[in-house]
């Protein structure tokens, strides 16, 4: 039988102390921060079927649990195997988070309400991303302190409880960062593009793969000036803003997954507000 190890996220100090390593937000949408028990090698972690990531950090292990916004109050647990002990099941407590409504006008009704032939593209392009998204590639040590991607007042946060011309649709699921089109767009982290495509909804969208099932998702851009499987580094300016896809504007909307499920960016961010756009004269 598997031993129980209970553990309160809300109680991590060494965690907490660190400015580029995430603090644990046990909240739909957050990122659950996790000491593991000792171990000599790097224990697996799962939730549920998904792979959890797992790094060393002030000589612990820890597990990084992205928490999906439909998630309800409650307890979760993770399953936890080492290589030279018995399985352990990690418990922790998931509070609840209320988020703000958003409401957009879009003036083309095709991209609210799509034809049939638009739903199945719409289809075969999110099961593709969902694809991209659940893909775990081993990096010992992701780089976890990011930077703002592009310069630019943050405009949508994360999580809004989205209306569209009066009709309730999904979730926010990253930050809407405006500017004009053209704007640089840089990588948040070093990683290695893991997809390269234009979707419906998304218009012009770059995947970068950071390790380990974290994904920085960039969308609506006006041009991408890297290609599938190229290594960027952090910093290295990788497309620019447009207004491709359904956008009432030009914008960056950026998503960040963890274990295949959209977290808010700012569980990552070390920085405070993001830049200020450059005026043009």
């Amino acid at each position: 039988m598997n031993r129980i190890l209970i553990l309160c996220v809300l109680l991590l100090p060494a965690v907490a102390a660190a400015a580029s390593f995430p603090k644990s937000n046990p909240v739909p949408g957050g990122v659950a921060v996790l000491q593991l028990p000792d171990s000599k090698m790097r224990p697996m972690v799962h939730l549920g079927h998904e792979r959890i990531m797992v790094v060393r950090h002030r000589d612990h292990w820890y597990a990084l649990a992205g928490i999906p916004l439909s998630t309800q109050p409650g307890e979760l647990v993770l399953e936890i195997k080492a290589a030279e002990a018995p399985a352990l099941q990690l418990k922790f407590s998931v509070v609840p988070k209320q988020y703000a409504e958003q409401r957009l006008t879009i003036k083309n009704p095709q991209l609210v309400n799509p034809t049939p032939a638009e739903l199945k593209r719409i289809e075969r392009e999110h099961a593709h991303l969902l694809k991209v998204l659940d893909t775990w590639v081993a990096k010992p040590d992701p780089g976890l302190a990011f930077i703002w991607p592009a310069a630019g007042p943050q405009t949508s946060g994360f999580g809004l409880r989205r209306f569209l011309n009066g009709e309730a649709r999904s979730p926010h699921s990253g930050i809407d960062i405006g500017a004009p089109a053209g704007t640089p767009v840089k990588a948040p982290e070093q990683g290695v593009v893991a997809d390269v495509g234009h979707y419906y909804f998304c218009g012009n969208t770059l995947t970068i793969n950071l390790g380990q099932g974290l994904y920085s998702v960039f969308c609506h851009l006006s041009k991408i000036k890297v290609h599938k499987g190229e290594r960027v580094r952090r910093g290295q300016i990788v497309g620019a803003i447009g207004a491709t896809g359904r956008t009432t504007g030009p914008n960056l909307h950026w998503t960040v997954s963890l274990n295949g499920t959209p977290v808010n960016p700012h569980e990552f961010l070390v920085q405070g507000p993001p830049p200020a756009a450059e005026s043009k004269h």
